[in-house]
């Protein structure tokens, strides 16, 4: 079966980028004087309820944030339709910097996955820093017989379409990264997306299903009681969670590489006095010893970088995932 064409605006975006000139910074705007920023309350929308990494994070930073300005910050959980809404509220906000937004993995997921959004990817937004990146976990049920990535891939080799699945749903990093396992690999696994890691688990627990990449805080435990076996993680570099696992990588998938991370981003048009003046600050809360603990502690590792980097970053996100979806034919639910 011949697989979909990239959506028109992730070929916009892979245009953009191999001419050189794809760049979410904003456009020039006039000279502000950013001394006066923050002048009121900052809402800080989350595309994802509270209680989750991206919601736990935002309250994070932001209460640093309010401890060095003064101005409370507030957090607005805007969940639904794989976070677009949440998008969608901030690239129509006004670009005075008083409303940030949460940037998640997904978001460079949907630039692919959605034929049509509501706001542009790139020209809607301006980045200001990251703020973590964790990896995922390869686990498998311990029924399964590999111990490894290597009997993983063996197996699912001598068993094409036979070794089944979990998911968090169609178009989450769960989903994705054992998406580009199978294609960088070249097996065939079968996929069952569930609404949410937290049932995913409970049944590949059960055996229901076989494999996942979860989160390594929503997996780590189940494979450290023995309730799972975990093969890998999916990062660039061993965790700090796991320092005795080795990455898909190390495990002979040369050059694979899937994380959950997040990030903000503030309206296009945000002055750059402004969006300097919060990089500045989320750099300064991601090096305070308790944050990086906290973070740490959900196994996210801390990163902080300029806007111009941010951007790179985000777009280079893109243009990868967009193969992933090309190559599996994934559509919206």
């Amino acid at each position: 079966m011949r697989a979909p064409a990239l959506s028109k605006q992730a070929c916009v975006i892979v245009a953009l980028l191999a001419a050189g000139t794809g760049d979410m910074t904003q456009a020039a705007v006039p000279a502000f004087d950013a001394k006066s920023y923050p002048s009121k309350p900052i809402r800080f929308i989350v595309p994802f309820a509270a209680g989750g990494p991206s919601d736990l994070q935002a309250r994070l930073v932001g209460a640093k944030l309010t401890e060095a300005w003064g101005q409370q910050v507030v957090v607005e959980n805007r969940g639904g339709a794989n976070g677009i809404i949440a998008f969608e509220i901030g690239a129509k906000a006004d670009p005075d910097g008083h409303t940030i937004i949460m940037l998640t993995a997904g978001f460079t997921i949907n630039a692919t996955l959605y034929p049509k959004l509501p706001y542009d990817s790139i020209r809607d937004f301006a980045p200001v820093s990251q703020i973590s990146s964790g990896p995922g976990i390869l686990v498998a049920h311990p029924s399964l017989p590999a111990h490894s990535v290597k009997d993983l891939i063996a197996l699912a080799r001598s068993r094409p379409g036979q070794i089944v699945y979990m998911s968090a749903g169609v178009g989450s990093p769960s989903h994705l990264a054992l998406e580009l396992l199978q294609s960088t690999t070249r097996t065939q696994f079968v996929h069952i997306p569930y609404k949410g890691i937290a049932p995913g688990i409970t049944d590949l627990i059960a055996g229901h299903v076989q494999v996942s990449i979860p989160t390594i805080q929503a997996g780590l435990v189940h494979a450290k009681a023995g309730r799972l076996r975990a093969l890998a993680t999916s990062g660039a570099r061993r965790a700090a969670a796991a320092p005795d696992l080795p990455t898909v990588a190390e495990s002979g998938v040369t050059g694979y590489e899937a994380t959950n991370w997040f990030g903000i981003v503030v309206p296009a048009k945000t002055p750059r006095a402004i969006v300097a003046k919060l990089n500045q600050e989320i750099v300064r809360a991601l090096a305070v010893p308790d944050v990086r603990e906290r973070l740490l502690s959900q196994g996210m590792e801390p990163i902080s970088n300029t806007p111009e980097d941010f951007s790179k970053y985000v777009q280079a996100e893109i243009v990868k995932w967009a193969a992933v979806i090309k190559a599996s034919g994934a559509k919206p639910e």
